[in-house]
């Protein structure tokens, strides 16, 4: 780990894992618009918003909770996007 030369604290790596994986689920939300009409899209950004959001909230109080949120926008997504296809009928 590496030590803040300002306090003197150890910096976990565990938030920008976190930070890593919820940036990389961005371009999934994004090009949702070729699966879902555009109120879900709208939906589905604000939602990742929301998580960025509580990723930044979460980076220094609960570090390792960032990588899990990062792993959850993936199955979020996946999970809305399914979910849409097959009871609201979205077709690519």
């Amino acid at each position: 780990m590496a030590i803040d030369p300002a306090t003197g604290r150890r910096i976990s790596p565990w938030p920008f894992v976190g930070l890593v994986l919820l940036v990389s689920s961005f371009f999934l939300y994004a090009a949702s618009g070729l699966l879902a009409p555009a109120w879900a899209v709208v939906v589905l950004l604000l939602t990742w918003l929301v998580m960025l959001v509580l990723c930044f909230v979460w980076w220094n109080a609960h570090p390792k909770r960032t990588v899990v949120l990062g792993i959850f926008s993936f199955v979020w997504w996946w999970v809305a996007v399914t979910a849409g296809g097959i009871f609201l009928d979205w077709t690519a």
